[in-house]
């Protein structure tokens, strides 16, 4: 189990080193995330993939965060939103080391629960990702935000590849939430607009299309 992991609870370790959760397993995600959250107060969520323009949840503002100790990387190979166990696709998740920016959204305290509810259906749906807490500056704001860090041990941890062999999961594969083709461009639009870097993907995104 991750030293991120741990921050939410240790006693999760068994739910969480498995491939996916079990019946009944997601209610005791739920509750060690809520009881690990530091106050009564608002929630906050950190978004570096399709949460950045999909959130899909009700908020009460967003900024532009960073987080510093991980980065966004093509890294987590999809058997579910983009492809499946027999053609995996390849989607984003935050890896150890660097920084990384996105979405920070507030989420108002009424709703933390069915929020956290419903982003451990979309981002568990394997355990590729484990639950955490992260601490996000945007602007002159500091605070602990729920997100979701790739489990390195995990079978579908791709690790880093090269443009090449990303290129070879994306292209043509498509899974419940659409093709990953196109959610490679929707991460490079939405960057596009946080104005950011977006040459690395752009050449991932030349090979995919030629």
């Amino acid at each position: 189990m991750s030293n991120s992991m741990s921050k939410i609870s240790k006693s999760l370790s068994d739910v969480i080193d498995q491939y996916a959760l079990k019946e009944g397993e997601h209610k005791i995600v739920l509750n060690s995330i809520i009881e690990s959250k530091k106050s009564k107060g608002d929630l906050w969520v950190f978004g570096y993939g399709s949460l950045m323009w999909r959130p899909g949840f009700p908020y009460k503002e967003k900024h532009f965060g960073i987080v510093h100790g991980y980065h966004r990387s093509f890294c987590v190979f999809s058997h579910f939103h983009r492809g499946s166990r027999e053609l995996p696709g390849l989607v984003l998740g935050l890896d150890l080391g660097g920084s990384c920016k996105g979405m920070l959204y507030r989420v108002s305290a009424v709703d933390a629960e069915k929020v956290v509810e419903y982003l451990i259906k979309r981002e568990m749906v394997t355990n590729a990702y484990a639950p955490s807490w992260v601490k996000v500056r945007a602007g002159g704001l500091v605070t602990l935000a729920h997100t979701y860090i790739v489990m390195q041990k995990h079978t579908q941890y791709a690790g880093k590849l090269t443009l090449e062999k990303a290129a070879k999961y994306i292209r043509g594969n498509h899974g419940q939430s659409g093709s990953n083709a196109d959610y490679l461009r929707k991460t490079i639009n939405h960057l596009e607009k946080m104005r950011l870097n977006t040459d690395f993907l752009k050449s991932l995104q030349n090979l995919v299309e030629n």
